[in-house]
């Protein structure tokens, strides 16, 4: 089992109550992921998306 510590992060304002949210349950514990996305940002969500998968893969 992992030793991982989970926090929550407080530095940022809550979510709008409309703002699109990703729910799921493992077991009993039910786990909801809202997702944010930067005003300012200049990165595309295709840029995003191959940043993750090129840091994906030199972890292999």
């Amino acid at each position: 089992m992992n030793n991982e510590k989970i926090t929550e992060d407080t530095t940022t304002t809550t979510p709008a109550k409309d703002a699109p949210a990703l729910v799921n349950k493992i077991d009993r514990t039910t786990y909801i992921v809202r997702v944010h996305f930067s005003k300012t940002s200049m990165e595309t969500m295709s840029d995003k998306i191959k940043h993750m998968l090129k840091n994906e893969i030199q972890q292999m």
